[in-house]
């Protein structure tokens, strides 16, 4: 994370009130100032001074609640549709997409494109000016920045990658350099399964795994609502576990790599064909070619599938989750071939687990989920105590 100067610790504790009752409105939206006081053991008087400064910031609105008979007349609070909002990027291998994210959480103003260069420099002032655009069209004051990006993100904010991008390595707060917001970064796996975590297929689950087939195999270990980084921010790189075929070699530079039997280059390789530009697109084409009958498609989508299975069941012998949930290529592979899936990953799974095996989903964010994850960081830090004493200060 990137911002300007910090609040103090006493400053920051003068917030911690403020930002507990906005976690309640963002979580629960119309609640009333009685039932917030209830919730959060505040006195009356304080509900009443949090929620009019809560006004004042633009971040909720008070609307009449509905008559309930004798009695005052009270008022809920919600997000303001027109208060500060978030930017969330979400940067792929192939191109981009970015929106506008208010305290409710849905993306809008989206925009998207492909990269017209890789190479850090050109991806960074592309985005940047992405930023500064959806900023200047905010209907409030845009507070901090979210950013996804597909690559191993070490230390918060470097994105660096084995899968040949061209635009890593890359430092990622460069992407937010003209706008002097706070940055906050993550793996896109990573923000995708938080987001399918907090309102998605995962919604709920205290233990849950999150994969994804983009270029390559992601995923991430949620456990109650975090995505486990590591020690420098850099886990959940499960593609490349040693899952794949010991003789093949992977971008990363590993052999045997789980991602090796999966992704559009491991079935531009079983179909003999050349290794792609473009990955997810040849690999959508080639899902396309398996539906219209081709055999050759048909077999590499079914060898795919299996190797997808095979690879979930051993992470689910290795975490004991309650949900997994498959997003990118994911639901289309096992789509494709359903029985070659199911067989692989009930073989795969050690035999006490699978009367109770963990249910496969798909994802329910589907393409919006890293931004809502992005989203969902820049949300956090922007309302937390010291996010709100900083933007106050």
């Amino acid at each position: 994370m990137s911002a300007g100067s910090r609040p103090g610790r006493a400053e920051t504790d003068r917030w911690r009130a403020t930002a507990e009752v906005l976690a309640e409105v963002r979580r629960e939206p119309g609640l009333t100032r009685v039932e917030l006081a209830r919730r959060l053991r505040l006195a009356s008087g304080s509900a009443t001074e949090i929620a009019a400064r809560l006004r004042e910031l633009g971040w909720v609105r008070e609307e009449r609640a509905p008559c309930g008979g004798r009695g005052r007349p009270t008022t809920t609070l919600a997000p303001n549709p027109d208060g500060p909002a978030v930017v969330a990027v979400d940067v792929r291998f192939e191109g981009w997409r970015a929106a506008l994210t208010g305290l409710g959480g849905t993306p809008v103003a989206l925009r998207s494109g492909t990269h017209r260069r890789r190479d850090p420099d050109a991806v960074a002032a592309e985005l940047d000016a992405v930023v500064a655009g959806l900023a200047a069209e905010a209907p409030g004051p845009v507070v901090a920045l979210g950013i996804g990006v597909a690559a191993t993100v070490v230390d918060e904010h470097f994105a660096e990658s084995g899968g040949g991008q061209g635009w890593s390595p890359l430092d990622v707060r460069r992407i937010g350099a003209g706008s002097d917001l706070p940055v906050l970064v993550g793996n896109d796996a990573n923000l995708a399964g938080v987001a399918e975590v907090r309102d998605g297929a995962a919604a709920g689950a205290r233990t849950a795994l999150f994969l994804t087939v983009e270029v390559g195999i992601g995923g991430a270990l949620l456990l109650d609502g975090r995505a486990q980084t590591g020690a420098r921010g850099a886990a959940g790189e499960l593609g490349h576990l040693p899952f794949g075929d010991p003789g093949a070699v992977c971008a990363c530079g590993a052999r045997g790599c789980w991602t090796t039997g999966v992704d559009g280059r491991a079935l531009a390789r079983m179909l003999g064909e050349p290794e792609p530009d473009a990955p997810w697109s040849y690999a959508r084409a080639v899902l396309d070619r398996a539906a219209a009958g081709e055999p050759g498609p048909s077999a590499a989508v079914t060898s795919a599938a299996a190797s997808l299975a095979r690879g979930t069941a051993g992470l689910v012998n290795a975490h004991d989750p309650e949900v997994v949930v498959l997003s990118g290529l994911g639901p289309a592979l096992r789509a494709a071939a359903p029985e070659a899936f199911d067989v692989a990953y009930g073989a795969g799974l050690m035999a006490f687990r699978r009367s109770v095996a963990p249910p496969v989903r798909d994802a329910a964010h589907g393409a919006d989920g890293v931004l809502r994850g992005a989203a969902a960081i820049a949300l956090d830090h922007a309302v937390s105590a010291s996010g709100l004493a900083a933007r106050a200060g």
